[in-house]
């Protein structure tokens, strides 16, 4: 009986223990470094490409590219920022940081505010003018809406049931409809995938989890009297694609046309530096150093070079998915399922937007596209996982996310 209550004293004193933990410094998040360094390098000389019409010296770069060297410089002190306190001391501010970036999503929808703050790119009210960059508040919604999410979940058995998915459900769709409204369907689009990967990791059923997604998927049509008119000619265009219709390669389709004839002539082992400069100089390639930032990468390194990204990526990719299966403490495995699930899905999509497989819907390739706001996101995400490698939690631990097969 003395046994059997100190086990009890134990089990409950364990959720307030996992917080104590041992500092693991070789982990599998070393790869998430490496490999996100050797994309942001690479998203450097991609943006140099495109700036200067010839190639300096090491240190003679682009104007842009310059820029993206002190975002890189920022990107890594945040990450080194982030990866010094408890990840689950960082999970207690979830909801007051959910407080302040949901404000700036209803800042830049206020009427009234000055157009020298907040003014349109490309048809969106996304960005909020800070002098020298601009602060996009949607790329740190993703990462607040992770920890909410893996806070609000932790030790949870209620998404297991239909109903204990709506509060998650909730949780995603608020940022998601402010983000809309930008409007910027791009950034909205990545919730969704990264909510159901992280309740799928949570244990949720997967009938569930299925007919929510198809049910999604027959509702979407319905959706379309709401699109604005030039986000309706996206579609469409990626329709006259498909269909081989090419009467508007020098309208609605130019960029998509343009950054699939640059991926092509990239051939299977590439361009040198100087014709890959001349022909995206002379292409013309609309957001060249941002959005269609693979289709001058592939244009210099060929298809071979396109696979190698690929790989970075998947290099990436395992770093924080490894380290999801090592972590025992639940807020630690959904940061890093979550985190994963939205630098995948951007990926994806913006790749499948340059060779002309999705419509061009304005996803940044993480990384490696010019911008402030997306490197400092993409290198939080990895100072994130970093910190969930670095600390192993001390026994005894609480069960969390793991059912019998008696449950299923």
């Amino acid at each position: 009986m003395n046994v059997r209550l100190l086990t009890l004293i134990k089990g409950s004193r364990a959720p307030h223990r996992t917080i104590r933990s041992t500092l693991t410094l070789a982990n599998a998040a070393w790869l998430s470094v490496i490999a996100a360094l050797g994309l942001s390098l690479l998203g450097i000389y991609a943006i140099d490409l495109v700036g200067r019409p010839t190639a300096g010296g090491a240190f003679d770069l682009a104007p842009l590219a310059w820029k993206q060297v002190v975002f890189l410089i920022l990107g890594l002190l945040a990450a080194v920022i982030v990866a010094l306190p408890h990840y689950r001391i960082l999970s207690l501010a979830a909801w007051p940081a959910t407080v302040v970036v949901l404000g700036l999503l209803v800042f830049l929808l206020a009427p009234g505010v000055p157009k020298w703050l907040v003014s349109p790119t490309n048809g969106a009210r996304a960005w909020i003018n800070l002098g020298p960059v601009n602060l996009q508040p949607a790329e740190l919604a993703k990462i607040v809406f992770v920890l909410v999410v893996a806070r609000y979940m932790r030790f949870r058995r209620t998404h297991r049931e239909v109903r204990g998915l709506i509060v998650p459900g909730i949780i995603a769709f608020v940022p998601m409809a402010l983000i809309t409204l930008q409007p910027d369907l791009g950034s909205a689009s990545l919730f969704v995938p990264s909510l159901f990967a992280m309740l799928v990791a949570a244990g949720a059923r997967l009938r569930h989890v299925g007919v929510i997604m198809l049910a999604g998927l027959l509702a979407a049509p319905a959706s379309w009297p709401l699109l604005r008119p030039y986000q309706k000619e996206r579609f469409i265009a990626l329709v006259h694609q498909v269909q081989g219709d090419r009467s508007r390669e020098q309208d609605i389709n130019f960029q998509s046309f343009t950054a699939q004839r640059l991926v092509g002539a990239g051939g299977l082992a590439g361009n040198s530096d100087a014709r890959t400069r001349a022909l995206v100089r002379f292409n013309r390639l609309p957001e060249a150093h941002n959005d269609m930032v693979f289709a001058v990468v592939v244009n210099r390194f060929g298809a071979l070079g396109g696979v190698a990204v690929f790989g970075v990526y998947l290099l990436w990719l395992g770093g924080a998915l490894l380290t999801a299966v090592l972590c025992r403490e639940p807020v630690g495995r959904m940061l890093c399922v979550g985190l994963a699930a939205f630098v995948a899905v951007q990926m994806v999509i913006n790749v499948g937007m340059t060779i002309g497989l999705l419509p061009i819907i304005g996803i940044t390739l993480p990384f490696i596209s010019y911008g402030g706001s997306s490197m400092l996101a993409s290198w939080i995400m990895t100072g994130l996982i970093l910190n969930v490698a670095l600390r192993r939690p001390m026994p005894p631990f609480r069960p969390s996310f793991e059912y019998g097969d008696d449950d299923a």
